[in-house]
């Protein structure tokens, strides 16, 4: 048993349908302590009576004051990670409103932790869909120089920080908080912003968690036609080259590279030849090169 005190960070909107089987999934984890702290935005359905319900019934449920509106996850989280006291713990796990925790995905998370000898913990996901379907989603590549100022290590419900590393990271938000209102997706910033310090990240290949898709989902699993044709409207629309910039910014970004990124199409370019060294997967090495070139002959200014 390893008996690791764990504070799971869940950020709640509009949840009702599925979040009394998360909580569930969350209480049950094996050979750890948990607790668990809910900050909900204020919602349409009865997402935070739900909540205060299972704080009355379960000592290790708390539910942070409510009132202010986030509207998004990513702000949602930031007020988690900015507020929640880490003292007592020795890990902080992000977590979904929506998924199904498998029974020792923490006790997982921390063996690995020790054993890799590192800071920062995410995994594969399996996701599953309505009508039964299930895939692995395959998020442990190989990491690579820079991939983290491109895209996250995986969903960020699979996240697992130390204490000391939940420290640095709530320092962060905190002097951060006005500029992260510009950030969409936490878990690539918090990815980034680890990689970034030098510290060391593990993700692993054995998923610890069902990760529900449904309609409402903000990034879901990327998978199929209708997903991927709006991850190419967002590029085209300029808001994936504008988090790149937003990122590198708040969290450092080293030389080469950080010439390159404010360097116009010559910077476009030598992205595009060193897509190696920016993306984990073979696929998204292709397609990050081929964005790369297509904005260099639009005669984009800047990456």
């Amino acid at each position: 048993m390893s008996g690791e005190r764990v504070a799971v960070l869940m950020a709640a909107f509009n949840g009702s349908q599925w979040i009394d089987e998360q909580i569930d999934t969350i209480l049950a984890q094996r050979d750890v302590a948990v607790e668990l702290f809910i900050s909900v935005d204020p919602s349409e359905d009865d997402t935070l009576e739900r909540c205060h319900q299972r704080a009355a019934a379960d000592q290790r449920v708390h539910v942070l004051p409510t009132g202010e509106q986030f509207g998004s996850a990513a702000a949602n989280f930031f007020r988690l990670l900015a507020t929640v006291p880490f003292d007592s713990f020795d890990l902080v796990a992000l977590s979904d409103q929506d998924d199904h925790w498998l029974p020792h995905k923490l006790q997982r998370a921390a063996q690995q932790l020790q054993a890799q000898a590192c800071e920062a913990y995410s995994s594969n996901v399996t996701a599953f869909w309505p009508d039964g379907r299930t895939q692995l989603l395959h998020k442990a590549q190989p990491q690579v120089a820079y991939d983290h100022y491109f895209e996250a290590a995986g969903p960020g419900c699979t996240y697992v920080f130390t204490k000391a590393l939940a420290g640095y990271v709530k320092a962060k938000v905190q002097e951060q908080r006005e500029a992260l209102s510009g950030i969409t997706l936490q878990d690539w910033y918090l990815y980034a912003l680890v990689r970034a310090s030098g510290r060391v990240w593990f993700i692993d290949a054995e998923s610890g968690m069902r990760y529900r898709q449904h309609a409402s989902n903000l990034v879901g699993a990327n998978v199929g036609i209708r997903q991927s044709l709006a991850r190419l409207r967002r590029i085209r629309d300029g808001w994936w080259f504008t988090q790149i910039h937003l990122i590198a910014r708040l969290v450092g970004c080293p030389s080469p590279l950080r010439g390159q990124l404010n360097n116009g199409r010559r910077g476009l370019l030598w992205l595009a030849t060193h897509a190696r060294h920016c993306r984990r997967r073979s696929r998204d090495r292709f397609y990050f090169a081929a964005l790369c070139l297509l904005q260099a002959v639009a005669g984009g200014s800047r990456p």
